[in-house]
């Protein structure tokens, strides 16, 4: 009786004082489903929050968990997604899938060996797991072994002739390696298979763009759009797919669209401003551009084209360039302060390339004199003086080290170093027309621009001012040859939104063989600055050492190169007839004949622009004279491995 009476009472207070269940929150399991969900749609930070409150729930709740870790795998956010990963092994001991998701957030970390053992120890186990393979091939992309990678994917498709991701991945990879023709082959299977999924399609757009058929690319853009219209690498691409076919209003279109969804979409501002500029709006586009700074101070492909703009197209009183040129200045005392002298220096020489009279060259010029460059250093003063920028302690600086200098090489030669110098390379810097990576159209020629820029501060290279962007090969060996120039190169980029690869072929100016290829790989910021600068290195590091004898006097001979340009007491270099040595017809090399070969010099005395030696002749006549060249061939091997494919990374990352 008092249970009845107990009961009634229950549902007379649930009568009055009714339960909002709907109110209620969801059950770990719910919130669960409700993130793959979310998932599904690709709408990762919605998945996110759903897991994050189904693990609040739950602790030990290991799809959750495992789920999450692949969230923040697929925001690039991979040490979180370490951290989960790892949480959910534990959850799930003996799951093959998220041990899966473990070797592909060490492979994105780097973390290579960690991953190679962890994806062994799976096909120990299960020998055809198929997240695995793809996994081992990714350590293969990884450790740049994209022929093992195929060979890989292709014992993967046969037993899974079907798979979506087996065949973009034998499609991207053999489009690495060069082989167009088998990379659409693999691409139209895939899409035979799937015909209606936006992902192959936005995979079939980007090959069919890399092989140049940029008209079919355009289609299945348009369908991977059709299937998915806020596909936003698809908007991306599809952008950058006008562009190339010299649609610049729709590329703006397109760009505008991928703004309004996130303005800190960087790639996107810079098409923008590049089609501005192909539009011939260089002021419309020095807006886009200016503004686009402001949102990511250091989008270096952005910066690199506004710089370039305003060169091309305002004076050097226009205002706009002191600000920009401030920018390179302040990071130049940024970098000083931390003793960066190389970082410093770029940014000096970038700044008073837009500003030329800034008073900040007086910085510049005392960082060359602690860099142990008196005369250099001197040069800038005098050139401070001559505009009419000086003042008691410059005055004073100068002639304490005209004085200083009083007994230097060159005065005691009676010769003045700034008019003897001479640059004996010239080389011309190419990009072909079409060149982009994924994220930035023309991406072979902006960083062709930076390269270019850098050589004006090699002393002993002449970057030739001919057009960066070449439609051809062909063209690109006729410019260079009927110009004179010694070298071309042609510059290509592969990139993804933290590392950048650069790639330089180089080719004789005479023939168009091959000469050498370097290729540079960095990552993080200034990466773009960084790998610009590795190519120079390699590139002077392989030119052969090359000057002139200015003066003689019996057995002592004066030559214009010194310290600045790496001569050392001791050296011995070869005298040649005048005008004789030519560049091999391939390779890099100096050739001449044992004729012409007429003597040599051991150095004794080096200055910081010039060098004096000892000269001794070969032959039985004595035929050493003023204007004979100096020579020395490089004795370093041109050592240059290419990195692993960022670009390509990125792609099959994106497959999971």
């Amino acid at each position: 009786m008092l249970r009845f009476r107990f009961v009634v009472l229950i549902l007379f207070l649930l009568m009055l004082f009714p339960v909002n269940l709907a109110a209620q929150p969801a059950g770990a399991a719910a919130l669960y489903e409700r993130g793959r969900n979310f998932m599904a749609d690709e709408n990762w930070y919605s998945a996110i929050e759903s897991f994050l409150e189904c693990i609040r729930l739950n602790p030990a709740h290991a799809e959750g968990t495992s789920a999450l870790a692949e969230c923040y795998y697929e925001l690039s956010e991979f040490d979180q997604a370490l951290n989960w990963v790892r949480k959910a092994r534990l959850l799930a001991r003996g799951n093959i899938s998220v041990a899966n998701l473990e070797v592909f957030t060490l492979i994105a970390l780097g973390q290579l060996d960690q991953a190679t053992a962890l994806v062994s120890e799976i096909l120990t186990k299960e020998p055809y797991n198929r997240e695995a393979l793809f996994a081992a091939g990714e350590l293969d992309i990884a450790r740049n072994r994209p022929s093992e990678a195929l060979i890989r994917y292709r014992e993967a498709v046969r037993r899974h002739p079907d798979d979506r991701r087996l065949l973009i991945s034998l499609a991207l990879v053999s489009l690495s390696l060069g082989d167009g023709d088998t990379s659409v082959r693999y691409i139209n299977s895939a899409l035979e298979q799937h015909p209606d999924d936006y992902r192959v399609f936005f995979y079939a757009a980007y090959i069919y763009s890399k092989n140049n058929k940029l008209a079919d690319a355009i289609q299945y853009a348009e369908r991977a759009l059709y299937y998915k219209p806020d596909h936003e690498a698809s908007v991306s691409l599809m952008a950058l797919l006008r562009y190339r076919n010299l649609q610049y209003d729709e590329a703006i279109r397109l760009s505008d669209i991928s703004i309004a969804k996130d303005r800190q979409n960087t790639g996107a501002w810079y098409l923008k401003g590049l089609s501005l500029i192909r539009l011939n709006r260089p002021q419309d586009a020095i807006t886009v551009l200016s503004t686009a700074i402001s949102v990511s101070e250091e989008a270096e492909f952005i910066r690199a084209i506004l710089e370039e703009t305003l060169i091309s197209s305002t004076t050097l009183e226009d205002t706009r360039r002191a600000r920009w040129a401030d920018w390179h200045f302040n990071s130049a005392k940024n970098y000083r302060t931390r003793n960066l002298i190389d970082q410093a220096l770029f940014e000096y020489r970038r700044g008073l390339r837009l500003n030329p009279f800034a008073k900040d060259r007086r910085e510049y010029a005392e960082l060359l004199r602690l860099s142990g460059y008196p005369s250099r250093y001197l040069e800038e003063l005098l050139f401070l003086q001559e505009q009419g920028m000086s003042d008691r302690p410059l005055n004073d600086a100068v002639e304490a080290y005209s004085s200083l200098l009083s007994n230097a090489l060159f005065k005691q030669w009676q010769v003045n170093p700034v008019d003897l110098a001479e640059r004996h390379w010239k080389v011309a810097v190419f990009a072909l027309a079409g060149q982009s990576s994924f994220l930035h159209a023309d991406a072979g020629e902006t960083a062709a621009s930076v390269i270019k820029d850098i050589l004006v501060h090699e002393r002993n290279i002449t970057p030739m001012n001919l057009q960066l962007r070449q439609p051809s090969f062909s063209q690109a060996f006729k410019q260079a040859r009927e110009s004179g120039a010694d070298y071309f190169m042609l510059v290509s980029v592969t990139e993804n939104e933290r590392d950048i690869s650069i790639k330089g072929e180089l080719f004789t100016g005479r023939t168009g063989s091959p000469a050498a290829v370097f290729y540079t790989y960095r990552t993080g910021t200034g990466r773009l600055r960084d790998a610009s600068k590795g190519i120079i290195e390699q590139l002077s590091s392989a030119l052969p050492f090359r000057g002139r004898l200015l003066i003689r006097r019996q057995g002592q001979a004066l030559i214009n190169k010194g310290k600045a340009d790496g001569v050392k007491a001791n050296a011995v270099y070869d005298v040649v007839k005048k005008g004789r040595p030519q560049t091999a017809s391939e390779g890099i090399a100096l050739v001449y004949s044992a004729d012409e070969l007429i003597g040599k010099i051991t150095i004794t005395n080096v200055d910081e622009e010039i060098a004096s030696g000892t000269l001794a002749r070969v032959g039985f006549f004595d035929r050493i004279e003023a204007g004979d060249d100096i020579v020395l061939q490089s004795e370093k091997a041109i050592k240059s491995t290419e990195p692993a494919n960022p670009e390509l990374r990125a792609l099959l990352r994106t497959l999971r």
